[in-house]
C-alpha cells in the first residue's frame, strides 16, 4: 500500500524555527517529527511513501533520502506553488489503489491498520480519522432567531464538543477525479465536492493520543509527551 505525506507547507505558526527547518523536520526528542510517522507507516505494512514538498524541499530530500533506512521506498512530488492540502495529490504518481494520506506534523498512537480496515468495511471513497475535542467558551452565549434580533436563549459559559480531523485519511483512487491539476484545493473543499457528488465519506473515531504540532504550545507539549511515551511511539 502507498502513503502520501503532506510536507510542503511553510509552518508559519512555528516561526522563526521553520525559517531554517521544514516543519516535518522539527526535532521531537532525538528524531524529526516525520521520522516517527515514517516508522509507524513502515510497521503498519506501508511500503511506498511519497512526500509532497515545497518549502526547503532540498533539505527534506537530503535528510530522508530514498527511505531505505526506514524500510520504505520514498519518492518526492514537488510543489512549484502552494496547492493547499489536497491539491498536491494530483501530481502524485501511482495512486491506482487504496492509499493513505497524512500530515507530516502529527503525533499519534492511532492504529493505522484499524483505520484502513474500517475504511474498507465502510466501502467509502474517503475516510477521515477524527478526534473528539471539547471547547469551553468562557462567556455567556446568546441564541437568537435567524433573521431577527429576538433572543431565544442565553447559555452561561457553555462547553461544546466537536469531532475534528486528525490529519490522516484513507482514499480510493476515484477521489482524484475531483482534484483539478495545478489548482489550489484544501481537504474540506474536496470532501464537500465528494458529498455534493453523493460519494460516501466516512469518519473513523479515535479517542487515544493525538496532537497536531501546528503551533508552539502543542509542539512543546508533544515533545514532553514523546519523552514520556517514547516506547509507545517507537515500539522499542
Amino acid at each position: 500500500m502507498k502513503a502520501v505525506i503532506l510536507a510542503g507547507g511553510k509552518g508559519t505558526r512555528l516561526a522563526p524555527y521553520t525559517h531554517i527547518l521544514p516543519k516535518p523536520m522539527m526535532p521531537i526528542g532525538d528524531r524529526a517529527i516525520l521520522e516517527v510517522v515514517l516508522g509507524q507507516l513502515s510497521r503498519a505494512g506501508i511500503s511506498e511513501v511519497t512526500l509532497t514538498v515545497g518549502h526547503l524541499a532540498s533539505l527534506m530530500q537530503a535528510y530522508f533520502g530514498d527511505g531505505s533506512r526506514y524500510n520504505l521506498k520514498i519518492s518526492y512530488a514537488y510543489e512549484e506553488k502552494p496547492l493547499g492540502t489536497a491539491g498536491p495529490l494530483a501530481f502524485v504518481e501511482g495512486l491506482n489503489e487504496t492509499f493513505l494520506v497524512a500530515n507530516g506534523d502529527i503525533l499519534t498512537l492511532l492504529d493505522i491498520n484499524q483505520l484502513i480496515t474500517f475504511h474498507k468495511e465502510q466501502k467509502a471513497v474517503c475516510t477521515i480519522s477524527s478526534h473528539q475535542r471539547t471547547h469551553k467558551i468562557n462567556l455567556g452565549v446568546i441564541e437568537h432567531d435567524e433573521g431577527s434580533y429576538k433572543v431565544s436563549g442565553y447559555i452561561e459559559k457553555p462547553t461544546m464538543n466537536f469531532l475534528v480531523s486528525m490529519g490522516m485519511y484513507v482514499f480510493e483512487p476515484k477521489v482524484l477525479d475531483y482534484i483539478p491539476k495545478g489548482e489550489y484545493l484544501d481537504f474540506p473543499n474536496l470532501v464537500n465536492k465528494l458529498l455534493e457528488a453523493d460519494q460516501l465519506v466516512a469518519c473513523f473515531p479515535y479517542n487515544g493520543y493525538w496532537r497536531d504540532l501546528g503551533n508552539q504550545e502543542d509542539y512543546l507539549a508533544a515533545s514532553e509527551d514523546f519523552e514520556r511515551m517514547r516506547s509507545q511511539f517507537l515500539m522499542e
